[in-house]
């Protein structure tokens, strides 16, 4: 697999918070904290869009090829016209907005934020249509896939239908049973991988069709020479679009692991970064894993090198052997 570092004319001077691959274009969505919100094109490799504002963006996702959202340091949700570059905000939480996402089944962008709520706005509008409020702690992670709305709080996920948010359709502590850092609901079936901050991630994948239900728990690093484990957070995991049954993980200590499901086996590992694997982000055609590099302000330990974001492109024959053994497992 071969990787190329996106190059900017202005680089990015400080920490990324999430990349984000565009729904049918290469395009990368960029959040970071020094209050810019990028769109990189990654075909003509050409920065096509910077917005600034009065806080950092600490998450971003797209709606569509020419509108995206962002959660801010300042608790604002913000949209961005990304064709004709401006910026108007939605709303705001009571304090820092933490993560966002797009539905595109109920039209609506859903944020969270420290105050311990997620809010349901309708950017048409820009005003508020729901709350989940009371939640009992800040939520540290959330992640969309059809009318499944996956949260992290603690070491617990409740699982929301997005249909009925009278309350949760699951709630259940994880197989790690430590603060998770992240969850990623699966596109292809009813599930999830979370990452916890201790380097353990937990699945729990439900087919409709398959009676056996894929639930466990493993570390994303062996022991060292010493018998200790790895204790790197894993802060994010993305599925491949394209092969059921394959994910990413990226870590503080700048692995990226790709893995599979069914055989509960590790498929290849990229060379390790020099700082941190801050966020992770498949093309739409999962033929491209962008990878952004940077320190994440968990640790004082971390590596403050300028921050970057690698293209890996996907090998046709890795495609075909994973592609062709998902299947046969199905």
């Amino acid at each position: 697999m071969n990787g190329t570092c996106l190059e900017f004319e202005k680089p990015i001077r400080d920490a990324i918070s999430r990349i984000r691959f565009a729904p049918y274009s290469n395009n990368l969505l960029i959040s970071s904290w020094d209050s810019s919100l990028r769109l990189y094109d990654v075909d003509g490799s050409v920065l096509r869009l910077e917005a600034r504002s009065e806080a950092a963006p600490l998450d971003c996702c797209f709606q569509n090829e020419s509108v995206a959202f962002s959660a801010g340091s300042d608790g604002f949700v913000r949209r961005y016209d990304l064709h004709l570059g401006t910026t108007a905000t939605i709303g705001n939480h009571d304090d820092i907005a933490t993560s966002i996402g797009y539905s595109d089944e109920t039209s609506q962008v859903i944020s969270a934020g420290l105050d311990k709520e997620i809010v349901f706005w309708d950017p048409r509008m820009a005003e508020a249509v729901a709350y989940l409020r009371n939640l009992g702690a800040e939520v540290e992670s959330m992640s969309l896939s059809g009318s499944n709305l996956m949260v992290a709080i603690g070491a617990s996920i409740y699982m929301y239908d997005l249909r009925n948010l009278d309350k949760p359709v699951q709630a259940e502590d994880s197989n790690v049973g430590i603060q998770i850092r992240c969850v990623s609901a699966s596109p292809y079936s009813k599930g999830y991988a979370v990452g916890s901050v201790d380097g353990r991630v937990a699945v729990e994948i439900c087919h409709p069709s398959n009676p056996n239900d894929i639930r466990y728990m493993f570390r994303c690093h062996p022991k060292s020479k010493d018998g200790r484990y790895h204790l790197a957070s894993v802060n994010d995991i993305v599925f491949n679009p394209l092969i059921c049954g394959a994910f990413v993980t990226g870590d503080n200590e700048g692995y990226v692991t790709a893995w599979d499901i069914r055989s509960r086996r590790r498929i290849f590992e990229l060379p390790r970064y020099q700082n941190s694997v801050a966020s992770l982000s498949y093309n739409h055609e999962g033929q491209l894993l962008a990878v952004a590099s940077s320190y994440t302000y968990q640790e004082a330990k971390e590596i403050e090198e300028l921050p970057q974001i690698f293209i890996h492109g996907i090998d046709d024959s890795y495609i075909r052997s994973m592609s062709s053994g998902s299947s046969s497992r199905n």
